[in-house]
């Protein structure tokens, strides 16, 4: 895992200038980038929550920090000729807000200039720079460096130009980053950037290396406690990181367009509401069950094609689509499940219900304290799930927002039971329907659907394993290893 710790570099002395970085192989090693990152760390440590620097007595140091920033990004920018209107205007930002006085930063010049989705090449790079956030990691817009790589294999560009076109989505694995990423964070968004305004956004990025790292070494963890005999495409998928970060990127390009597509509520991005949580945990889960079901199509379409007429390209895209079947499972049962504080959990409890789902209708087992799948039976039951969301999603537009929020509710209870102490378990007449929603959603608990006696305990047995994930990327050595 890159190594953020700060005593290890030295920033060099306001006036000296980085020796220029032609070769982006090299970036990460460079002393250009090694001393960007030992500057955004230390001008870090000046910085508000909202990235401005209140204290005029750090001024000077700030002052010189930023020349340094600047001075490497200029040394390191010859190496990324497809950022260089960007890294111009980055500079000028930086420039701007050292000249000001270090208030709220404002780098919506910049933002506005890159434009990563223009560059979907596999393994080209790219050094980012920008005041901001680190969504699950730091809360505050401090200076940040990252530097990524991009993953775009031929089958998902074959995929993107086809049925599933998504021009914003950029799949990228680290390079290496500065502490805001040393996190559970595994996008890099530029909503999270400090701008003056909001521009219309373009590109969105996921990091595809460290989803698929943790997910090896939590879902084999699992296995291994549950005694859960893993189907042989399966077992490839937990040993091989490249081949994990394809299947990643192939579930990532479905379930970030899913979230524009459906028949959906009135606004689709319902994390921008005030609502329940368990209707974000029904949007995540709804499009992460719409890739499971592309992908079991994708998969059906191929097999049934006479031998002689499955292509390479065929056969690459089957073994993917199966792939991402296992993903979403996995992922889903395991890591979601148990990953994250109670307090509203939403991804934990999409997580909680399709394990319950399965478990009811008879897919899933735990007899003799064992994990056992029907694995023939797997897609059906877990393509109806997504019908029930989709039926529910459908219906929304005839409701209230009330009606459509305890209809929700009734979906979630009928499979996964919620706490014991719940107002909102004891019905409509227990709520307070006559005042504005915000009074159903305080109601709302914040482990509305508490952990059930498996999941208490397999948390006992692999949460330090989850623990252990965070800041971890494709890089690291321990993903994957028993």
């Amino acid at each position: 895992m890159p190594s953020t710790t700060t005593t290890q570099y030295v920033v060099p002395a306001i006036g000296d200038e980085p020796e220029v970085v032609e070769d982006p192989a090299a970036a990460d090693t460079s002393a250009a980038w090694l001393s960007l990152k030992a500057a955004a760390i230390e001008l870090q440590g000046f910085q508000s929550k909202d990235g401005s620097v209140p204290d005029t007595a750090d001024h000077e140091r700030a002052t010189e920090l930023v020349a340094v920033i600047s001075s490497c990004i200029a040394a390191l920018a010859p190496a990324f000729p497809h950022d260089a209107e960007y890294h111009t205007k980055v500079l000028a930002d930086f420039a701007r807000w050292a000249g000001e006085g270090f208030g709220v930063p404002d780098f919506l010049d910049s933002l506005v200039a890159f434009r990563p989705e223009l560059h979907r090449e596999n393994g080209i790079r790219h050094l980012v720079v920008f005041p901001m956030t680190t969504q699950n990691g730091s809360p505050s817009r401090l200076v940040e460096a990252v530097l990524i790589e991009v993953i775009w294999p031929e089958f998902v560009a074959e995929l993107e130009a086809g049925d599933y076109s998504n021009a914003l989505f950029v799949p990228i694995r680290f390079v290496d980053f500065t502490p805001g990423y040393d996190t559970n964070s595994a996008v890099l968004f530029p909503e999270t950037v400090a701008t003056r305004s909001i521009p219309t956004f373009t590109w969105g990025a996921i990091f595809a290396d460290r989803e698929a790292a943790r997910f090896r070494t939590v879902v084999r963890a699992a296995a291994d406690v549950t005694r859960l005999e893993l189907p042989e495409d399966a077992e490839r998928l937990l040993t091989d990181q490249a081949l994990a970060e394809r299947t990643f990127v192939m579930w990532d390009l479905i379930h970030d367009r899913t979230h524009m597509r459906g028949d959906l509520p009135f606004d689709p991005f319902m994390i921008k509401q005030r609502m329940p949580f368990f209707l974000y945990s029904l949007e995540e889960l709804r499009c992460d069950l719409t890739a499971f079901r592309e992908a079991v199509r994708i998969q059906r379409r191929i097999e049934a094609l006479p031998s002689g007429e499955v292509s390479d390209a065929d056969a690459h895209l089957l073994e993917h689509a199966r792939l991402v079947q296992y993903a979403v499972l996995f992922d889903r049962i395991f890591r979601f499940a148990l990953t994250g504080s109670r307090v509203r959990n939403y991804d934990g409890l999409g997580g909680q219900l399709l394990f319950a789902w399965l478990h009811q209708h008879h897919v899933l087992h735990w007899t003799d304290t064992k994990l056992t799948i029907d694995w023939p039976e797997v897609a059906d039951s877990v393509l109806e799930l997504g019908t029930q969301i989709e039926e529910l999603y459908w219906r929304s537009i005839d409701r209230p927002k009330v009606a459509h929020w305890l209809a929700a509710y009734e979906l979630v209870t009928r499979t996964v039971t919620p706490n014991p102490a719940s107002v909102w378990a004891r019905g409509p007449q227990a709520l307070p329907l006559d005042g504005p929603p915000r009074g159903l959603t305080d109601a709302v608990l914040d482990d509305e659907f508490p952990l059930s006696m498996f999941y208490e305990a397999l948390g006992k047995k692999i949460g330090g394993v989850i623990a252990s994930t965070e800041g971890m990327t494709g890089a690291s050595d321990s993903v994957g290893e028993r």
